[in-house]
């Protein structure tokens, strides 16, 4: 169990999560939410999506705002709030983080592969895709590989179906330098 507290001013502990799309890594970084949650951190998830999402539907009231230039629509219920902004290319993954979750213990990342943030890669040998992070370039942010088979590879390898221990070593943080 990590010492993180909601009181705690420490940085936010990150970890991206990368994969061959099919590999599993939404359901880990569900898993570890959840989990991360029952322990009582405050927990932020980031998901970059390399296809165009549309969260607004035709005829609500913020994709009107947007349809006649709103640049930012902002929806606030008592319980929640959602932030429509339109830009011209995806803002950093540094940027999002320090703007949207400095508030938080735990940072899950899904993607952003290419960023400096620590990552872990969630493979699945009976897929017969390679390493990302190893095979197809020699990530130096890599730390760590989740996997439902062994995997010979430079770095911890943990049990994908023991995501109780994939948190444990990401909140543990003896791979951070």
């Amino acid at each position: 169990m990590s010492s993180l507290s909601k009181s705690s001013p420490a940085t936010p502990i990150t970890m991206a999560f990368v994969a061959w799309s099919g590999t599993g890594k939404t359901t880990l970084v569900e898993n570890l939410v959840r989990l991360a949650t029952e322990r009582g951190l405050c927990v932020g998830a980031l998901k970059h999506d390399a296809h165009r999402f549309e969260i607004d539907k035709p005829g609500k009231d913020s994709h009107r705002f947007a349809s006649a230039g709103a640049e930012s629509t902002l929806i606030v219920a008592a319980d929640k709030l959602a932030l429509v902004r339109l830009h011209k290319a995806a803002p950093p993954v540094d940027e999002l983080i320090a703007k949207h979750f400095g508030h938080c213990d735990l940072i899950l990342v899904e993607g952003w592969k290419t960023s400096n943030l620590p990552r872990m890669e969630v493979h699945r040998p009976e897929l017969a895709r390679p390493l990302l992070c190893r095979d197809e370039t020699y990530d130096t942010n890599l730390v760590a590989v989740a996997s439902d088979a062994p995997v010979d590879v430079d770095v911890p390898v943990l049990d994908l179906n023991q995501p109780s221990a994939v948190l444990d070593f990401i909140l543990e943080g003896a791979w951070r330098s």
